[in-house]
């Protein structure tokens, strides 16, 4: 539709059907009228304003979706088009690994080819608009929602964020070939207190600005249509009603122009959070801050219109808003075909493909991190040594997160098939050996009953069968793989913990288990970094797979057999114990650092019963290969304008590899404190058996700049270090001097 037909049609709007526009619903609004009866009683709506609103939540599929616009559209005065909107977070069908492990591939190219899968299968299925990125930094291990940020980097996480957003939209000439992409949650919600969901953040402006909204600002230059507002509060505001994060940065500074849409309740939260007396309060600090959609409260429905009679709110928020609201609608090309070609039979063609199984497969193999390997015990020789499979996630297809909320387990290809293809019965055997958890006494909180509890556990007989079935097999075993890690349920939203180890149940198994005196491998499956303290004493080797998606069990043997070597890198740094956190590589300097004060023992920045470092740091992660890092030089000790960085790479084994060349800076003197070490620039190389390359970087003066004393984002003349190596604490070093 032409903008002059739009801005018709947004003229012709009474009042009521305007603020629909600007109200969300969940799907069982939209039932037969005797099923969308309650959940109308318990928001307290009519059906009139059920026949208004203009977005519709967390539904998705075809037929449901087609159905429900046909007979929206039915009862519509003005045909104006429902938008769906939902949770698509890390793939539709075909599941990606969780985002944290999307973070680790440190390849923001392949990751924008996987989010394009995701967005085909997701419109063909009648979705217009994601919920992601999510794109909140992350240092503290504590909190659930790990799972769904690439890590603890603003450089990193930007580029990601960028990826990510192309890859959902696929912007060309002004319309959305995809689904439009809202990044959230705005701004800071992964640095809430303690580590706790739906918290408090509190932090200086200079933080904020520095770290916590690089994420955010290169979604929205990359065009994102959608920004959601985060639940915690920043500086004693709420963000869903705080003018500063939504108008003064998002809108003024940045230029956003998109929508605005509050999280789940969030208007209505002001009031909890005791910023507002109640609905109508809540509604007028809302949009006062230019939040355009109310997400599943009654407020904007019953409060917006008598606020515009009452004279408290200027009329011209509302319509901006709705004029906003009305343009996406348009540049998705609704009022053409309500439906976006969604139908029944193309969602069967697009789903879950061989194509996008194989990119799954890719994308997981490059987000496992290996973290051990001693005496290079991987990669295990098929068909040659006895291999016994362990552990709860050994034959488990539930390899897709908490958040893979379209995705189903029954596509998952588990451990113990991949590896039974690929291995002769005769060197291969698998036994649990251990339950998940002691106590599923938590999922009561998902909804389980009593009695489902009770017949998820284990028995006390059932275990000491279990053991005594997976020693008798690990004495005539050369290799024992346990595959173990978090529960489901224990990471992603509200999934905040304090203890983040192993569960005690597997920790006691393994402990039996290394008693046989066998080659060990720990493969852990998690949404989150975990604390490995004990484990890197009882295992030779370790990966990582996070949550590793549909084709998780076929890309974990391929890297167990050799097939492909391991490149995962960290984006989040493995903490030695949960005291450390929050932990971050990029800490500020103190005046009293650990390894070069002039204060000895104890009086230094540091932990008396614990190291201060990660116990795998940002950037880490082993390969097959080995990698000797040479010859780091500047084509300028002076910089002015731009220098250039190389170093040589040189692959010493047999075994072709991808390398993750990174180079971190650090300013020596700044006019506020400054972090002992920021990366700036990484590539990922294909480096060939005994080969040598020489990687070069380009700094320019852009790349130094930061939030001064003065809160200028500038750069200033001084001394910098820079630290080129395979992750963030093996680096070699060298150092220029910035001429302004």
């Amino acid at each position: 539709m032409k903008e002059k037909e739009l801005k018709k049609l947004m003229n012709s709007l009474s009042w009521p059907e305007k603020i629909g526009q600007l109200i969300q619903l969940s799907g069982d609004f939209f039932h037969s009228e005797a099923l969308a009866v309650g959940p109308k009683q318990k928001l307290g709506i009519t059906q009139e304003i059920v026949d208004r609103v203009g977005s519709v939540l967390n539904v998705t599929g075809a037929e449901t979706t087609r159905v429900i616009q046909e007979k929206y559209l039915a009862k519509s005065r003005h045909k104006i088009p429902l938008l769906f909107m939902a949770d698509i977070i890390y793939g539709y069908r075909t599941i990606f690994p969780i985002p944290l492990g999307l973070g680790a591939t440190w390849n923001p190219e392949l990751v924008k080819k996987a989010y394009k899968v995701t967005a085909s299968e997701a419109r063909s299925a009648g979705a217009h608009v994601t919920f992601a990125p999510m794109v909140d930094l992350v240092r503290d291990a504590r909190w659930g929602r790990c799972l769904e940020s690439t890590g603890e980097d603003p450089v990193l996480n930007a580029d990601f964020s960028k990826a990510m957003v192309e890859g959902f939209q696929q912007e060309k000439d002004g319309t959305i070939e995809g689904i439009a992409s809202c990044v959230k949650h705005f701004a800071a919600y992964g640095a809430g207190e303690a580590g706790k969901e739906y918290a408090n953040v509190d932090m200086s402006e200079r933080r904020l600005r520095q770290d916590y909204l690089s994420g955010y600002k290169a979604a929205v230059d990359a065009g994102c249509e959608m920004v959601m507002t985060a639940f915690n509060t920043y500086d004693g505001i709420p963000a869903t009603g705080s003018e500063f994060l939504l108008k003064e940065i998002l809108r003024e500074e940045w230029g956003f122009e998109g929508v605005i849409i509050s999280d789940y309740a969030a208007i209505q939260e002001l009031i909890a959070h005791g910023v507002a007396k109640n609905d109508r309060e809540a509604s007028l600090m809302a949009i006062n801050a230019t939040t355009d959609i109310d997400m599943k409260t009654s407020c904007y429905a019953k409060q917006l219109e008598p606020l515009i009679k009452d004279q408290e709110i200027n009329p011209q928020l509302v319509n901006e808003a709705v004029w906003r609201v009305l343009k996406l609608k348009n540049k998705l090309g609704l009022f053409e075909d309500p439906y976006r070609g969604a139908t029944v039979e193309n969602e069967k063609l697009m789903l879950l493909t061989e194509k996008n199984r194989e990119l799954s497969r890719q994308v997981a193999s490059e987000s496992i991190v290996l973290l051990q390997n001693k005496d290079n015990i991987l990669p295990l020789a098929p068909n040659k040594q006895k291999i016994l499979l362990v552990g709860p996630y050994g034959d488990k297809q539930d390899l897709i997160g908490l958040w893979a909320v379209h995705g189903k387990t029954s596509d998952v290809v588990s451990l113990k098939s991949s590896l039974e293809k690929e291995i002769v019965e005769e060197h291969f055997h698998f036994e649990q050996g251990c339950d998940m958890l002691e106590n599923y006494d938590f999922l009561g909180e998902f909804g389980a009953t009593k009695e489902q509890i009770a017949s998820i556990a284990m028995s006390g007989d059932a275990k000491k069968e279990f053991l005594k079935k997976a020693l008798a097999a690990g004495e005539k075993a050369d290799v024992i793989i346990f595959a173990m890690g978090e529960h489901t349920m224990q990471s992603g939203e509200a999934g905040s913990r304090t203890d983040i180890t192993l569960p005690t149940i597997q920790k006691e198994f393994i402990k039996e288990m290394v008693t046989l005196g066998k080659k060990n491998i720990l493969i852990s499956f998690s949404g989150r970094p975990l604390v490995y303290t004990d484990e890197i004493k009882q295992m030779d080797a370790i990966l990582q797979a996070w949550f590793p998606g549909t084709e998780g069990g076929n890309a974990l043997a391929e890297i167990l057999l050799g097939k492909v070597n391991p490149s995962g890198r960290l984006s989040l740094g493995f903490p030695y114990h949960v005291g450390q956190l929050p932990m971050y590589y990029s800490e500020f300097k103190t005046g009293r650092p650990l390894t070069s004060s002039t204060h000895k023992g104890r009086f230094v920045s540091k932990y008396l019963d614990c190291p201060n470092n990660p116990l795998f740091p940002f950037g880490y992660g082993l390969s097959y290969s080995e990698i000797e890092y040479s010859e780091l030089a500047l084509s300028t000790d002076i910089m002015t304008e731009k220098l250039t960085v190389s170093i040589t790479i040189k692959n010493t084994s047999s075994i072709p590899c991808l390398e993750t060349v990174q180079l971190y800076l650090q300013d020596v003197v700044g006019s506020v404190v400054r972090p002992v070490k920021e990366l700036k620039k990484y590539k990922k190389v294909l480096l060939a058996a005994k080969a040598e390359q020489t990687i070069s970087f380009t700094l320019t003066k852009e790349d130094l700049y930061y939030y001064t004393r003065s809160m200028d984002f500038n750069v200033e003349s001084g001394e910098f270090l820079v630290f080129v190596g395979p992750n963030s604490e093996e680096t070699l070093e060298s150092r220029f001097e910035l001429k302004l």
